[in-house]
């Protein structure tokens, strides 16, 4: 299959890279031209420096082009790509897009006869050894085309499933992301109860590890929490201030206008915001700790 990979930041190299080591023909799309010299660098990648270079790549046939960016670039990005579209060509959206958004990108998309497919992506910057977990919505012929993909994105431990209509896929990826805020909470709070509780010099490394045998709380998160407390026990150099990317946000604004009270998740995305006006602690720092270990993210406020 070729398909041509827009953004190619932690989560869209990877897919690009996995897609050509399956034998795809990957076309690599990039706002600075660095990585894409790097993708075709390290995995045979064909370069294409501008849009309509992508385009020019398909020799006329049908365009599979899978966007991975910011969700607030979306909205200008679907715009110019649709001036160089044809009908039945398939656009992806594989980031994290309000599924509200989505739905409208969608529309956008029919009117030009361009197929287009949400594609909540999870996994990290560990998918490129597990594989992904996708969760997809949007035209369903367009997702049986691209299903060989997918399933190369899955090997050997990953999996998708189709949702249903246009925004069902982010919706569920937003869904996903809310509870990671709430999974990742009460982690951080527990190890900061056995750092700073009533037992001095606690192994935390050591609890960490044997949670991970046979534990109910086993989990990967709770590895890259060992993995961390094996590193940097006193989370040195981190300073605690935690972002938030916004699918959790979306989550509560979805709960309140359904009446559903998520007391949880509130909590963990109201700690986040606490951190970056300065209350922050031991959970917080592990918190950033556990996103740069499963995302790639940074440390440290820029």
């Amino acid at each position: 299959m070729k398909i041509a990979i827009d953004g190619l930041g932690k989560m869209g190299m990877q897919i690009a890279n996995r897609l050509a080591v399956a034998k795809n023909e990957v076309i690599a799309h990039n706002r600075s031209p660095e990585k894409v010299d790097i993708a075709k660098q390290q995995f045979g990648a064909v370069p294409a420096y501008s849009k309509q270079e992508v385009v020019s790549n398909f020799n006329g046939e049908q365009v599979i082009l899978w966007i991975m960016i910011p969700a607030e670039s979306v909205d200008s990005e679907l715009s110019e790509w649709l001036k160089l579209l044809k009908a039945g060509d398939i656009i992806i959206d594989g980031g994290n897009s309000d599924f509200r958004d989505t739905k409208r990108h969608y529309e956008q998309a029919k009117q030009s006869g361009v197929k287009f497919i949400d594609i909540g992506t999870s996994g990290g910057i560990l998918g490129m050894i597990h594989g992904f977990s996708m969760m997809i919505g949007g035209d369903e012929t367009a997702f049986k085309t691209i299903e060989p993909a997918l399933q190369a994105l899955i090997s050997p431990e990953g999996g998708y499933h189709y949702f249903g209509p246009s925004g069902s896929g982010h919706f569920v990826k937003m869904v996903h992301n809310a509870i990671e805020y709430g999974v990742m909470e009460s982690l951080a709070e527990g190890y900061r109860i056995l750092k700073e509780g009533p037992y001095d010099n606690i192994d935390l490394a050591a609890a960490a590890n044997v949670w991970q045998h046979g534990s109910i709380i086993a989990s990967d998160l709770n590895a890259l929490t060992e993995q961390v407390m094996k590193e940097n026990p006193e989370l040195k150099g981190i300073d605690g201030y935690v972002a938030e990317s916004g699918e959790a946000r979306w989550t509560l604004e979805v709960a309140k206008q359904q009446n559903i009270a998520m007391p949880s998740i509130l909590a963990s995305f109201n700690v986040r915001l606490a951190s970056q006006n300065g209350e922050i602690n031991y959970s917080t720092k592990l918190l950033a700790a556990m996103r740069n270990k499963f995302g790639g993210h940074d440390l440290n406020k820029k």
